[in-house]
């Protein structure tokens, strides 16, 4: 599939034999350590289906909602956090809303100190810095030149990124995919786990050991999970606590914000604020 550089400055910046310049080009066919390509735009919902690149992508989300299934579990990326995803590995994307997003591709050979799994990595603003410029680089840009030492930073920057446990593991089994996708369809749903035994026809005892067996966790924890990441992009988007509260199904702000703080050691705003300090 073709990919289009919004942030472009380069007429000139890839122009191959057959006369393809950079407004339209495929990442995997650019022999270069790193291509970025991203921006801003505005959907009702877009979905990249099940692919895979032969280079390693990062999708570093700055505003809206940006989901990816990979590596069974569906990763919800709050605002200034990135999905890493090892090249051949096969995911879906899907945007939502006002989106500003940017893709980075690396060269397998370039990225070997990367994780070998997709998981979710904390962005510097140094780090953003630089794949936003990488957009608006020339995609053939000179190795020995500013562009190529730029580059290189970028990647020794990506190789100290924080990695975070921000996913929501997602079944492999069918009526617990079901059950994941209903969940994130209507998050404020407070169904217990025997309600969604008797809504998927199966016994209780049975899906708690399918839900524990596919991803690790209890029915509380998981949902917990999905709540945790929902709240931390609405957050970030400037949603208030108590409107984020009730939207996932708690009776209240105080409530949501003891689970919160158990499950991260903060209350949402100091856990926000030391994150943004800390990267």
């Amino acid at each position: 599939m073709p990919y289009y550089r919004q942030n472009e400055n380069a007429p000139d910046a890839y122009d191959d034999a057959d006369g393809t310049d950079g407004a339209d080009f495929s990442p995997e066919e650019v022999p270069r350590a790193v291509v970025a390509i991203g921006g801003e735009m505005v959907t009702k919902g877009m979905e990249l289906a099940i692919h895979a690149h032969r280079k390693a992508q990062l999708v570093l989300t700055l505003r809206g909602v940006v989901k990816c299934e990979a590596d069974q579990s569906v990763w919800i990326v709050p605002p200034r956090c990135a999905v890493w995803i090892p090249g051949s590995m096969t995911h879906s994307v899907s945007f939502a809303g006002n989106v500003e997003v940017y893709c980075l591709f690396v060269e397998p050979d370039t990225a070997t100190v990367l994780p070998h799994h997709c998981c979710t990595l904390s962005i510097s603003p140094l780090l953003e810095h630089l794949i936003m410029h990488a957009t608006r680089m020339p995609v053939m840009y000179d190795i020995d030149g500013t562009d190529g030492r730029l580059a290189t930073v970028l990647l020794d920057q990506l190789s100290l990124a924080p990695v975070e446990k921000l996913n929501f593991p997602m079944p492999v089994n069918a009526k617990l995919r079901k059950l994941a996708s209903a969940m994130m369809a209507n998050p404020s749903d407070r169904a217990t786990i025997n309600d969604w035994a008797q809504r998927l026809a199966i016994a209780p005892r049975t899906l708690t050991r399918t839900l524990q067996r596919e991803t690790g966790m209890s029915f509380g924890r998981w949902r917990q999970q999905l709540h945790i990441l929902t709240a931390l992009q609405r957050l970030d988007q400037g949603a208030s606590v108590q409107n984020v509260a009730l939207d996932l199904g708690y009776e209240g702000a105080s409530a949501f914000v003891t689970m919160f703080r158990k499950a991260l050691g903060k209350p949402p705003a100091r856990y926000l604020a030391d994150r943004r300090a800390a990267i």
